[in-house]
């Protein structure tokens, strides 16, 4: 670390000292260190007298309450880091805990996505139609520049009715609703499953 010149604060450390202020505190002013301003008051003969006893006995009163000072902002300055450091540990707690909320929430999901489904347990044979979707799926409806897609959950692959009915290239017919596209097999009724 460079020493920093203290010669254009002559007169204000002259001053200081005049006051009976502590190398301590002229040094918290100049943000330079006590053997600095002692080495520069030495330098430049700015050490008190010592046949002044007035000026020292108010030296003494003067030295312990910038020594205060001192310690009460040294003080203050320790108690914001705290603070900052517990409000910091606080928000780390908080999206922690927010974090875990969320896991165990995916957590939660997927272990009902594994749980195996129940069909409809039915004599008679095998039914056509299945008691209900195994949940809706996601899928895109892609406007792409080589013409028109549907995007379909690598999860359908998981499906069972897919699996059974709509796997590989099949012939689909598609009407379009305001509020609803729907795919049918080709040549198939809406009330017939049949294959």
């Amino acid at each position: 670390m460079s020493r920093r010149s203290l010669r254009p604060q002559l007169n204000q450390i002259r001053g200081w000292v005049r006051q009976g202020r502590t190398d301590a505190w002229i040094a918290h002013q100049l943000e330079v260190t006590v053997q600095q301003i002692q080495a520069f008051k030495r330098e430049q003969g700015l050490e008190p007298d010592a046949e002044d006893n007035g000026a020292a006995v108010e030296e003494v009163d003067l030295r312990a309450e910038d020594d205060a000072q001192i310690a009460a902002e040294l003080e203050a300055e320790a108690k914001r880091k705290a603070e900052e450091e517990a409000r910091a540990a606080e928000e780390a707690a908080r999206k922690a805990a927010e974090e875990e909320a969320r896991a165990a929430a995916a957590a939660e999901v997927d272990e009902e996505d594994e749980k195996p489904k129940r069909g409809s347990r039915r004599r008679g044979g095998r039914s056509r139609r299945r008691s209900g979707p195994a949940g809706p799926l996601e899928g895109t409806f892609d406007h792409g520049e080589e013409g028109y897609g549907l995007w379909l959950d690598p999860a359908i692959q998981d499906d069972p009715i897919y699996a059974e009915h709509w796997a590989g290239h099949r012939p689909v017919e598609i009407s379009i609703e305001e509020d609803q596209i729907v795919i049918r097999r080709a040549g198939a009724s809406e009330d017939s499953d049949d294959d």
